[in-house]
């Protein structure tokens, strides 16, 4: 046989190699931070800011670790965590949502993964694909656009998501916000669990509170989980711009993660659920990764004792991200062309504006390459619209996802940038 013809993919190896928007949205950062901001303006993963006082205060934390004459910085280093985590880290965040929110757990509800992405490939994966009793599942999305990074999880021969289409409400004359169209939500025998993001990545919308009430009981009824993802909600890291209440019971499973108050390269997600997913939770990640990264756990777990943390959150990230989200909006305001007919989603949370460019000359993946050329990168959103037939819906063809996270020169650089290139394609 030639050395160069290709061994044949299983089915695992075939879904998570091929083409996906996770792994070019991936490989768009680290071209940006390998080439610099001079050349490329980063705007599209979902790397957070440096925030000053953020950085001091892991800096000083870490500090006291190396200081302790306990041993705990060593401890991180060499020696491996449980599986479902440290145990007083689990107990930690145990005590504390059971002080803030009144939510009746112990640690044996909590689970920690690799990252919030592993959390969701694990979940995803355990209540939808092919069943072990020979049937088969799907992950119901009651609203997309959804994450990006769900889009391409699934191991299973069969799809793995079956999505809904939004309800769009037009906001004055540049503003939307999407709703959940709970006529045709449709929940089904076929559907495992539902999930949904709050804030949503990539469109910062934040469902409301009946929203959330009206699925947890939706899902309770058809005795399927309701899966949320947390990433950038309540208690931390707070990046949530409405007013809402954190939902918890043993029919929700809820995913957190240290990320997005600055510690993504700790890789530090959090699954709270019953104690039998956080049991399949445990074993996964034993089979997968032995166990999981001991350093953010480490980091947090003394601001989370104190309840320091949802100060932080509250008084330092979520204003911080807040004034961002402002001054992206007035650099939209200032660079977009008017005469062009764009729209961005109402800003909710998260650190992102979801922009809509009705009748697109180009589609959203070609204005993406035409910007990249120009030194601007973004996320375009097609890519966001998995599990959807999309034939005939133009919007799935329309969006862009821009982050505001960069310094303010790179953002102001990369409107700038996004503006000349828009009035271009429309021309």
């Amino acid at each position: 046989m030639d050395r160069h013809t290709p061994w044949p993919k299983s089915v695992f190896a075939r879904n998570l190699t091929e083409e996906s928007g996770t792994t070019e949205l991936m490989d768009d950062l680290g071209e940006a931070l390998t080439l610099g901001r001079g050349k490329i303006r980063m705007m599209g993963g979902g790397n957070p800011a440096h925030i000053p006082s953020m950085q001091a205060i892991w800096k000083e934390r870490m500090r006291e670790m190396l200081e302790e004459s306990t041993g705990e910085f060593d401890r991180v280093l060499a020696d491996y965590d449980p599986p479902a985590g440290s145990p007083s880290f689990r107990s930690a965040l145990a005590d504390f949502l059971r002080r803030e929110y009144g939510w009746q757990l112990t640690s044996a509800n909590i689970a920690v993964t690799n990252g919030g992405q592993s959390a969701f490939f694990f979940l995803l994966n355990r209540f939808a694909g092919a069943m072990a009793d020979g049937s088969e599942k799907r992950i119901l999305l009651p609203l997309v656009p959804e994450y990006i990074g769900y889009g391409d999880v699934g191991v299973s021969a069969s799809p793995l998501f079956d999505s809904r289409r939004p309800d769009i409400e037009l906001i004055g004359e540049r503003g939307f916000k999407y709703h959940i169209d709970f006529d045709n939500l449709a929940v089904a025998e076929g559907h495992g669990a539902m999930a949904v993001s709050r804030p949503t990545n990539p469109s910062s919308n934040v469902l409301t509170d009946e929203e959330i009430e009206r699925l947890r009981g939706i899902a309770a009824e058809r005795g399927i989980p309701l899966i949320i993802d947390n990433a950038y909600g309540q208690p931390f890291p707070g990046v949530i711009f409405t007013e809402t209440k954190p939902v918890w019971d043993e029919n929700v499973i809820l995913t957190m993660s240290l990320s997005k108050l600055g510690l993504p390269g700790t890789r530090t997600g959090i699954v709270v659920a019953r104690e039998d997913i956080v049991s399949d939770i445990r074993s996964m990640t034993a089979i997968v990764g032995l166990a999981n990264n001991n350093l953010g756990q480490a980091l947090a777990r003394p601001m989370i004792e104190s309840g320091r943390i949802r100060t932080l959150a509250m008084e330092v990230v979520r204003p911080y991200y807040r004034h961002s989200a402002e001054q992206a909006l007035a650099l939209a305001f200032e660079h977009l062309p008017p005469e062009v007919p764009w729209r961005v989603h109402q800003s909710e949370g998260a650190f992102f504006l979801w922009f809509w460019f009705d009748r697109l000359p180009v589609s959203c993946r070609e204005l993406y390459r035409r910007l990249k050329e120009a030194g601007l990168v973004v996320v375009p959103g097609h890519s966001f619209f998995f599990g959807l037939d999309t034939t005939g819906w133009d919007h799935a063809r329309q969006c862009l996802r821009v982050s505001f996270t960069q310094p303010e020169e790179v953002v102001t650089a990369g409107f700038r940038i996004l503006g000349e290139v828009v009035r271009e394609v429309y021309r």
